[in-house]
């Protein structure tokens, strides 16, 4: 059975793409084989492996792919249970497109305020040009950088309704720990202690996905 295709995508740099990425691939790492395709030119998924040591190795592989993203997706798909691709944070290159021709799912990550959210909604016309081709598309925005204590503003739950992909009900809370597993070549699944509450939202966000 081919692997499950997961793109993680926003046009706009500065959500918390590759934090997402790297995340959910070391959650899905508990049900089955997953490869990480960093589709980003800047390279930031193979970056944060790179810093993983051998006593703590990140618990998915990471490759880069520069030719037909779309092509070599699918031939890497025959030999995992899950794909997940890193997008670049343009739609001008295009393969972003080619993402989304052969994927299951696209999630948004979004900062919690809407001028954020305003500056992606480019991508729902991709979205919507990718779904002529692919039919099984589906798309979800992630709430990304949630301050704890504090719900979403009105204006922004105003502008999440305004846009015509939906919120997935688990989010992201601004955590130290996801800057620290990355700087560490970790995952918040390997955190210990501190990394648990982080966990357990990457888990739910799986669990909603899935």
């Amino acid at each position: 059975m081919a692997a499950r295709i997961i793109s993680i995508a926003n046009q706009k740099g500065g959500t918390g793409k590759t934090t997402l990425s790297m995340n959910f691939a070391a959650g899905l790492a508990k049900k089955g084989r997953v490869l990480v395709i960093d589709a980003d030119p800047q390279g930031s998924a193979g970056q944060w492996c790179s810093l993983s040591t051998d006593e703590k190795p990140f618990p998915t592989s990471v490759i880069s792919v520069g030719g037909n993203l779309a092509r070599e997706a699918e031939r890497f798909a025959k030999d995992y249970d899950f794909l997940v691709i890193d997008c670049p944070p343009t739609l001008e290159t295009g393969i972003m497109q080619s993402a989304l021709q052969v994927s299951e799912v696209v999630l948004i990550p979004v900062l919690p305020s809407p001028v954020d959210l305003w500056a992606s909604i480019r991508i729902s016309d991709a979205i919507e040009h990718a779904k002529i081709r692919n039919r099984k598309l589906k798309s979800f925005l992630v709430v990304n950088q949630l301050e704890p204590r504090s719900a979403l503003s009105t204006a922004m739950k105003e502008a999440l309704e305004e846009f015509d992909i939906p919120a997935l009900k688990s989010g992201i809370r601004r955590r130290a720990v996801y800057r620290n597993a990355a700087l560490e070549g970790l995952s918040v699944y390997c955190a210990g202690k501190r990394g648990e509450t982080a966990a357990q939202e990457i888990d739910e966000i799986i669990e909603e996905v899935l």
